[in-house]
Protein backbone atom coordinates (compact mmCIF):
# COMPACT_ATOMS: atom_id res chain seq x y z
CA UNK A 1 0.00 0.00 0.00
CA UNK A 2 1.69 3.57 -1.29
CA UNK A 3 1.48 6.15 1.34
CA UNK A 4 -1.36 7.99 -0.34
CA UNK A 5 -3.25 5.04 0.35
CA UNK A 6 -1.93 4.42 3.90
CA UNK A 7 -4.62 5.06 6.94
CA UNK A 8 -5.31 8.40 7.56
CA UNK A 9 -6.71 7.91 10.99
CA UNK A 10 -5.82 4.81 12.98
CA UNK A 11 -8.50 3.82 14.96
CA UNK A 12 -6.91 5.13 18.75
CA UNK A 13 -6.81 8.60 17.29
CA UNK A 14 -10.47 8.23 16.16
CA UNK A 15 -11.66 6.82 19.30
CA UNK A 16 -9.46 9.85 21.53
CA UNK A 17 -11.06 12.18 18.75
CA UNK A 18 -14.79 10.84 19.56
CA UNK A 19 -14.32 10.66 22.96
CA UNK A 20 -13.56 14.42 23.06
CA UNK A 21 -16.45 15.57 21.58
CA UNK A 22 -19.02 13.24 23.48
CA UNK A 23 -17.21 15.26 26.68
CA UNK A 24 -17.95 18.36 24.72
CA UNK A 25 -21.53 17.31 24.00
CA UNK A 26 -22.23 16.62 27.24
CA UNK A 27 -21.05 19.94 28.24
CA UNK A 28 -23.41 21.73 26.41
CA UNK A 29 -26.08 19.60 27.25
CA UNK A 30 -25.30 19.72 30.98
CA UNK A 31 -27.69 16.82 31.85
CA UNK A 32 -30.83 17.51 29.41
CA UNK A 33 -32.05 14.87 27.35
CA UNK A 34 -30.42 14.80 23.88
CA UNK A 35 -32.70 13.77 21.04
CA UNK A 36 -30.00 12.24 18.48
CA UNK A 37 -30.74 11.93 15.07
CA UNK A 38 -28.30 9.59 12.91
CA UNK A 39 -28.32 9.57 9.97
CA UNK A 40 -27.95 5.85 8.15
CA UNK A 41 -26.24 3.79 6.46
CA UNK A 42 -22.92 6.04 6.94
CA UNK A 43 -23.69 7.36 10.17
CA UNK A 44 -24.03 4.22 12.46
CA UNK A 45 -20.86 3.13 13.81
CA UNK A 46 -19.66 6.91 15.04
CA UNK A 47 -23.02 7.59 15.98
CA UNK A 48 -23.02 4.44 18.12
CA UNK A 49 -19.62 5.05 19.64
CA UNK A 50 -20.45 9.14 19.92
CA UNK A 51 -23.48 8.25 21.88
CA UNK A 52 -21.44 6.32 24.74
CA UNK A 53 -19.44 9.21 25.28
CA UNK A 54 -22.06 11.42 26.01
CA UNK A 55 -22.76 11.77 30.04
CA UNK A 56 -26.66 12.83 29.64
CA UNK A 57 -30.30 11.02 28.84
CA UNK A 58 -30.04 10.54 25.41
CA UNK A 59 -33.14 9.53 22.83
CA UNK A 60 -32.13 8.10 19.37
CA UNK A 61 -33.85 8.49 16.06
CA UNK A 62 -32.36 7.09 13.28
CA UNK A 63 -32.88 8.46 9.11
CA UNK A 64 -32.38 7.05 5.92
CA UNK A 65 -32.33 10.09 3.55
CA UNK A 66 -32.94 9.04 0.08
CA UNK A 67 -31.56 12.21 -2.50
CA UNK A 68 -33.48 12.67 -5.60
CA UNK A 69 -32.81 15.03 -8.75
CA UNK A 70 -36.60 16.02 -10.10
CA UNK A 71 -37.55 17.95 -13.13
CA UNK A 72 -39.63 21.21 -11.97
CA UNK A 73 -40.74 23.69 -14.36
CA UNK A 74 -38.32 22.63 -16.71
CA UNK A 75 -35.43 22.84 -14.13
CA UNK A 76 -33.31 20.31 -11.51
CA UNK A 77 -34.73 20.34 -8.23
CA UNK A 78 -33.07 18.14 -5.48
CA UNK A 79 -35.69 16.48 -3.07
CA UNK A 80 -34.28 14.77 0.10
CA UNK A 81 -36.62 11.57 1.65
CA UNK A 82 -36.20 10.16 5.08
CA UNK A 83 -37.20 6.81 5.52
CA UNK A 84 -38.06 7.40 9.41
CA UNK A 85 -41.51 8.73 10.99
CA UNK A 86 -40.05 10.98 13.59
CA UNK A 87 -38.14 12.73 10.70
CA UNK A 88 -40.83 12.46 8.60
CA UNK A 89 -42.70 13.90 10.69
CA UNK A 90 -40.50 16.72 11.28
CA UNK A 91 -39.74 17.41 7.84
CA UNK A 92 -43.90 18.40 7.70
CA UNK A 93 -42.81 20.94 10.70
CA UNK A 94 -45.07 18.83 13.44
CA UNK A 95 -43.99 18.59 17.13
CA UNK A 96 -41.56 15.51 17.67
CA UNK A 97 -38.82 17.88 18.65
CA UNK A 98 -40.70 20.84 19.87
CA UNK A 99 -38.30 22.19 22.74
CA UNK A 100 -35.91 19.70 23.02
CA UNK A 101 -32.29 19.73 22.84
CA UNK A 102 -31.64 17.86 19.30
CA UNK A 103 -28.32 16.74 17.78
CA UNK A 104 -27.88 15.77 13.79
CA UNK A 105 -24.88 13.56 13.31
CA UNK A 106 -23.28 11.99 9.96
CA UNK A 107 -20.29 10.68 8.96
CA UNK A 108 -19.25 13.12 5.97
CA UNK A 109 -20.36 17.02 5.39
CA UNK A 110 -19.50 17.53 1.64
CA UNK A 111 -21.40 19.81 0.05
CA UNK A 112 -23.75 20.09 3.12
CA UNK A 113 -26.85 20.47 0.62
CA UNK A 114 -28.40 17.13 2.43
CA UNK A 115 -27.69 17.85 6.20
CA UNK A 116 -28.64 21.92 5.71
CA UNK A 117 -32.27 20.67 4.07
CA UNK A 118 -32.98 18.14 7.46
CA UNK A 119 -31.80 20.80 9.69
CA UNK A 120 -34.30 22.96 8.20
CA UNK A 121 -37.03 20.43 8.55
CA UNK A 122 -36.01 19.95 11.96
CA UNK A 123 -35.54 23.54 12.80
CA UNK A 124 -39.49 23.82 12.06
CA UNK A 125 -40.58 21.42 14.77
CA UNK A 126 -39.01 24.21 17.30
CA UNK A 127 -36.18 22.45 19.07
CA UNK A 128 -34.59 24.34 21.95
CA UNK A 129 -31.27 23.90 20.17
CA UNK A 130 -29.97 22.00 17.42
CA UNK A 131 -26.28 21.46 16.59
CA UNK A 132 -24.62 19.11 14.20
CA UNK A 133 -21.76 16.67 14.65
CA UNK A 134 -20.09 14.89 12.15
CA UNK A 135 -16.75 12.69 11.94
CA UNK A 136 -14.74 14.26 8.75
CA UNK A 137 -15.89 17.95 7.25
CA UNK A 138 -14.87 17.71 3.98
CA UNK A 139 -14.46 21.74 3.20
CA UNK A 140 -13.53 21.53 -0.52
CA UNK A 141 -16.79 21.31 -2.03
CA UNK A 142 -19.48 22.80 0.27
CA UNK A 143 -22.55 24.40 -1.78
CA UNK A 144 -24.47 25.75 1.47
CA UNK A 145 -23.59 28.26 4.09
CA UNK A 146 -23.15 25.34 6.73
CA UNK A 147 -20.16 24.28 9.22
CA UNK A 148 -20.61 21.51 11.73
CA UNK A 149 -20.63 22.39 15.22
CA UNK A 150 -18.74 19.35 15.97
CA UNK A 151 -16.55 17.51 13.87
CA UNK A 152 -13.78 14.84 14.48
CA UNK A 153 -11.43 15.77 11.50
CA UNK A 154 -11.71 18.52 8.44
CA UNK A 155 -10.23 17.41 5.37
CA UNK A 156 -9.85 18.56 1.99
CA UNK A 157 -9.61 15.29 0.39
CA UNK A 158 -11.61 14.80 -2.27
CA UNK A 159 -11.17 11.26 -2.02
CA UNK A 160 -13.56 8.49 -1.12
CA UNK A 161 -12.69 7.44 2.41
CA UNK A 162 -13.46 3.58 3.55
CA UNK A 163 -13.38 2.24 7.13
CA UNK A 164 -15.13 2.53 10.24
CA UNK A 165 -19.05 3.05 8.86
CA UNK A 166 -18.09 4.21 5.83
CA UNK A 167 -18.11 2.02 2.49
CA UNK A 168 -15.40 1.88 -0.88
CA UNK A 169 -16.82 2.31 -3.77
CA UNK A 170 -17.57 -1.62 -4.00
CA UNK A 171 -19.48 -1.77 -0.66
CA UNK A 172 -17.13 -3.41 1.27
CA UNK A 173 -14.58 -1.60 3.84
CA UNK A 174 -17.43 -0.61 6.70
CA UNK A 175 -16.22 -3.25 9.20
CA UNK A 176 -12.37 -2.07 8.99
CA UNK A 177 -11.09 0.35 12.32
CA UNK A 178 -9.34 2.73 10.41
CA UNK A 179 -10.27 5.30 8.43
CA UNK A 180 -8.54 5.33 4.55
CA UNK A 181 -8.61 7.42 1.57
CA UNK A 182 -8.69 6.18 -2.00
CA UNK A 183 -7.38 2.84 -0.80
CA UNK A 184 -9.90 0.95 -3.54
CA UNK A 185 -10.05 3.78 -5.94
CA UNK A 186 -5.83 3.02 -6.49
CA UNK A 187 -6.33 -0.54 -6.61
CA UNK A 188 -8.88 -0.15 -9.30
CA UNK A 189 -6.66 2.19 -11.30
CA UNK A 190 -3.92 -0.52 -11.14
CA UNK A 191 -6.13 -3.01 -11.74
CA UNK A 192 -7.69 -1.13 -15.32
CA UNK A 193 -3.85 -0.41 -16.64
CA UNK A 194 -2.77 -4.45 -16.20
CA UNK A 195 -5.76 -5.72 -17.76
CA UNK A 196 -4.74 -3.26 -20.60
CA UNK A 197 -1.35 -4.54 -20.81
CA UNK A 198 -2.22 -7.89 -21.65
CA UNK A 199 -4.59 -6.97 -23.96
Amino acid sequence: MSKRNAAAYSASRIADRVNALGREISRACAGRRLDVVITMDRAFIFGADLIRAINSPVVLHFVREAVQDVQQGGKARREVFFENRDAMAAARGKSEFKGRDVLLVDAVIDSGVTQDFLLRRIGESKPRSLRMAVLLDKTSKRRVALEPDYFGFRTASNELWAGYGLSASNGTGRNAKNLVAGALGGSKRKAGRAKKKKG
